[in-house]
């Protein structure tokens, strides 16, 4: 789920944010408009003021809507922050139930309600275990993602964007600071990554200040995505040598001195890691787990109930997957097919550059396979470009496999469909079209972008997020495209249904880590046994779960609600049903809670089916 960052300060200037002209009231000649519009008109007003007080405590997040408000900084990611975040929302809440009256309201309306106060109550568990969360994870960590938000979002247009560009370098060294002592103080109160965290977590965060300009080697690439955007610049060549110098200073100075204070603090830290298990070593490890199961599933699913729909999934898939293994005439075990296709030449791309863009090539060709007959499957489509950009080197260590990367409002940044290729020995061909048709489209893309393009939804259900039904749609994207008439080759069906059990296998092995106490080996043998992951990629899906407890099980849970959502449309509306219109139902609201979805579906059902109402 993503977070938007808020402060109680900025309550107190809701009413003088200065609102777009289609927020204001309508012109005097307009005719009146009843009750439930004029509610609803009032309370999109509110939603808006709230949006914005709430993105102005994260320079981060307006940059990445693409404002250039307080351009200059980055965002305060301090505990002190945190509690003012949360103080924000509380009172934007009040507010909210002592100015309006819900039963006022329009449907759309009522929904936007609905979805304020869940969203202030998963901000309140999420802030409960807040210290719980491990700042450097197997996919991630601040100190890599600091350069990607600066290569990839802060744009460069004027002598004052590169001079805010400075500025930002130089904030590292406060960010990082705020960085590093959260660092000590969740290891002083027991919360401590695991022992595989920290070797990648250092030398990921040296690769960020190596190279030009710190040493003699090539230029970093911060350092290269500075040259060349004050190189763009319409301006002159003093003033270009002067921002450059200036760039240079911030990088030496204080970029690199946050960015040693996180290696002494890591350092530190390190010795205190003394486990690779999951999360029920923590303090109240077995609480923090059920509060992260809640906010990954949108659900009341217990460990237990989430484990062994694991292993039913597990076991259905796997008979399926035997259909085709039959089909190509192997005659040995499903493990023995699994092992085939593991390590036969045809299946896998050659560890050179040129099989790194083979890659990108058949991603980029399955896409716009899609984007060809979208439009018998989707009634509205995302006007957002998509583009298939493989991870850079200086975070693939701890780069999940793929991931999607939203496109910017105003359409100056793409959405981006990530692909790490650290690897090519340990990637499987016949997985790539199916993690396409996730992370690009009709996955992530068709969602994600599309929600920010919903014009009269409130911007924060447009920017705002949840796993299970993002990470549900994406695997239900997967299969939306055998229904399109793709995975013609029987191997690539068959990786379809690869990284379907890979999903199921989640399911299974999150739980065993946090809840019945597995360790690290017994899930990998457990991802051995039972799926087509490569070695590298088993090890690094577990140490992931093991780090980012619970949001693994976000894909499946949320995949067999839109199945069955489906299934029950289709029994219902038996003729009427149409697929564009059952999805224009399950994306038209934007990303929401699975109850919320099941809601949404269950109205439209009841209402006969047919294109809902925008």
């Amino acid at each position: 789920m993503r977070r938007i960052l808020i402060s109680s300060a900025a309550v107190l200037a809701l009413t003088a944010v200065d609102l777009p002209a289609t927020a204001q009231s309508a012109p005097a000649a307009a005719p009146a408009a009843a009750p439930a519009e004029t509610e609803d008109a009032r309370l999109n007003a509110f939603f808006e003021r709230a949006f914005q007080a709430r993105i102005a405590l994260s320079p981060q997040q307006m940059t990445s809507l693409g404002l250039k408000t307080d351009y200059d900084k980055l965002d305060d990611v301090s505990d002190a922050a945190a509690a003012r975040s949360l103080a924000l929302q509380e009172a934007q809440l009040a507010e909210m139930k002592a100015s309006f009256d819900p039963a006022k309201l329009g449907p759309q309306a009522k929904l936007s309600w609905r979805m304020f106060e869940y969203g202030v109550d998963q901000a309140r568990l999420s802030n409960r275990w807040r210290d719980w969360g491990f700042q450097f994870a197997a996919n991630g960590n601040p100190t890599t993602s600091l350069p990607v938000f600066m290569i990839n979002n802060h744009r460069v247009s004027s002598v004052s964007d590169a001079e805010a560009y400075v500025a930002r370098l130089t904030e590292t060294e406060r960010y990082m600071g705020q960085v590093a002592t959260t660092l000590r103080a969740r290891a002083e109160a027991g919360v401590v990554s695991p022992r595989f965290v920290f070797q990648p977590s250092i030398e990921n965060t040296r690769a960020v200040i190596t190279g030009a300009p710190f040493d003699g080697g090539a230029d970093n690439p911060v350092w290269a995505d500075f040259q060349k955007k004050v190189g763009s610049l319409d301006t002159d060549q003093a003033t270009k040598d002067r921002l450059l110098s200036e760039g240079r200073a911030a990088l030496t100075g204080p970029f690199k001195r946050g960015f040693d204070g996180v290696l002494t603090a890591l350092a530190e830290v390190q010795t205190k890691a003394d486990s690779d298990g999951g999360v029920w070593r923590l303090p109240e490890g077995e609480a923090y787990y059920n509060a992260r199961l809640q906010l990954s599933t949108t659900t009341d699913l217990t460990a237990d109930q989430i484990h062994q729909i694991g292993l039913d999934e597990v076991a259905r898939i796997q008979r399926e997957m035997e259909t085709i293994k039959t089909k190509v005439g192997f005659t040995g075990s499903l493990q023995d097919f699994f092992a085939f296709l593991k390590t036969d030449p045809r299946f896998q791309y050659p560890n050179t550059p040129e099989g790194k863009e083979q890659y990108l090539s058949d991603a980029r060709t399955f896409i716009a396979q899609v984007m060809a007959v979208a439009p018998q499957w989707f009634s509205n489509l995302p006007k957002a470009a998509l583009e298939v950009r493989a991870v850079e080197p200086f975070r693939e260590a701890t780069a999940s496999i793929a991931f999607y990367n939203s496109p910017a409002p105003d359409g100056s940044r793409p959405g981006i469909y990530y692909v790490n290729l650290s690897d090519m020995t340990q990637v499987l061909k016949p997985q790539i079209e199916g993690i396409s048709y996730h992370e690009g489209a009709p996955g992530h893309h068709f969602q994600i972008a599309y929600a920010q393009e919903i014009e009269g939804l409130p911007r924060f259900r447009r920017f705002g997020g949840y796993g299970a039904y993002a990470e549900g749609w994406g695997l239900y994207a997967e299969q939306l495209g055998k229904e399109m008439g793709f995975y013609q080759d029987p191997y690539s069906d068959f990786g379809r249904l690869s990284t379907e059990l890979w999903r199921a296998v989640r399911l299974v092995t999150d739980t065993g880590l946090h809840a019945k106490r597995w360790s690290r080996e017994q899930a990998m043998d457990y991802f051995r046994q039972n799926s087509l992951l490569s070695e590298r990629d088993i090890q690094k899906e577990v140490e992931r779960y093991i780090t980012n407890p619970g949001q693994a099980t976000s894909y499946k849970i949320g995949e067999l609600k839109i199945e069955e959502l489906r299934a029950r449309a289709e029994a219902a509306l038996g003729d009427r049903f149409d697929i564009k219109d059952y999805h224009a139902v399950v994306l038209g609201s934007g990303s929401v809670p699975l109850d919320v979805l099941e809601d949404q579906v269950d109205a439209w059902i009841a209402a006969g089916g047919g294109a809902p109402a925008t």
